[in-house]
């Protein structure tokens, strides 16, 4: 497991979801053996977005991958630049004050070049690029390393992008996948020179690679996973992340959390666990699905304009890998790192 709590600027946050809607009628209707009253007792989630047409889907059922990219409306680029280009303008700078573009997924469109090569190419810049997978937790990979960098060896500003299609991985005559995914990208704006709206500290990184083979996504397959044991894993590691985050956090202010969204049924377990308030808990998995590695982020981004000089996040993530990691992310005396002043 790696530590570290050194902070990292964070000058903005973007999102993207198509507009598809994937409801909870709509999975009825394919007669897979679900209805609207067992999803929401199950997993809580109402409704999920999809880059996939409907008709596409309940006339395929999605049972060749393959074809899915093609059928999409967007591709992984196009929604990794949308959500890209939330974040630099809420960030106050211009396109070309990008100097480097990092970019994570579950289910890369490729496997060479990096999506991040791609994302650069749409956005006109000529960076350096490259991509850090960690399926669900690779937004907190990407972070991850960028705070185990030498601040001086970074350029002024580094855009962060994980795109996710997670419905094009789901075989929707599988109920117990077809209930979960939804499609979205996320998007951030950091620096280790320029002070942000908020600062991300105490960042942890781990993994169980024995567990690896728990959740899988084949490079032409569809998604599976061993869903009990895997979320009694979410649960536990979820759990210690927020307890170790509480210690390091502001004593005197609360501290509030934003999950992994995988399902809300899980998180409110984990909130009972950890002993989270309703009021200190924000999600959307209720209305986006599991967006996989773009889920955390783009709860926090919805609400960019709502976070006060008070607020402070335990951010936590769970993925395939095993992996997991968390952060707090403080919105008060944001300062540059001492390296870079």
């Amino acid at each position: 497991m790696s530590e570290l709590s050194a902070g990292l600027q964070v000058l903005s946050f973007g999102h993207f979801h198509p507009d598809n809607i994937i409801s909870n009628e709509f999975l009825e209707s394919l007669d897979i053996g679900t209805s609207k009253e067992w999803i929401m007792e199950r997993v809580g989630i109402r409704n999920r977005r999809t880059t996939m047409p409907l008709d596409y889907i309940a006339s395929t059922r999605n049972e060749d991958v393959r074809a899915a990219e093609e059928a999409a409306e967007y591709s992984l680029t196009e929604t990794g630049v949308r959500a890209a280009r939330m974040a630099i303008e809420r960030a106050g700078i211009n396109v070309q004050d990008i100097g480097m573009v990092l970019a994570g997924s579950s289910s890369m469109d490729s496997c060479t070049p990096v999506e991040a090569a791609f994302i650069a190419r749409d956005l006109e810049l000529e960076v350096p690029v490259m991509d850090i997978n960690s399926a669900c937790t690779s937004f907190f990979a990407n972070l991850h390393m960028l705070a185990m960098m030498r601040p001086e060896a970074l350029p002024d500003y580094i855009l962060v992008v994980t795109p996710e299609s997670g419905t094009r991985t789901v075989n929707y005559n599988d109920r117990s996948s077809a209930v979960l995914w939804g499609d979205a990208a996320a998007a951030a704006v950091v620096s280790t020179r320029h002070i942000g709206k908020a600062v991300l500290t105490n960042s942890v990184l781990a993994s169980s690679p024995a567990s690896a083979d728990r959740i899988r996504v084949p490079r032409f397959g569809h998604f599976s996973q061993q869903g009990g044991a895997v979320q009694m894993f979410a649960i536990k590691k979820t759990v210690a992340q927020i307890k170790r985050l509480r210690k390091e956090s502001d004593q005197s202010r609360p501290l509030q959390f934003v999950g992994h969204q995988a399902n809300l049924r899980m998180l409110q377990t984990v909130c009972g666990h950890a002993g989270v308030s309703e009021q200190q808990h924000f999600f959307n998995v209720d209305e986006f699905g599991n967006t996989a590695a773009s889920s955390a982020i783009s709860v926090i981004s919805q609400r960019w304009d709502d976070w006060r000089a008070d607020d402070q996040l335990a951010v936590v993530g769970v993925g395939a890998g095993l992996t997991w990691g968390g952060y707090l992310l403080d919105f008060a005396n944001s300062t540059p790192s001492e390296l870079a002043s």
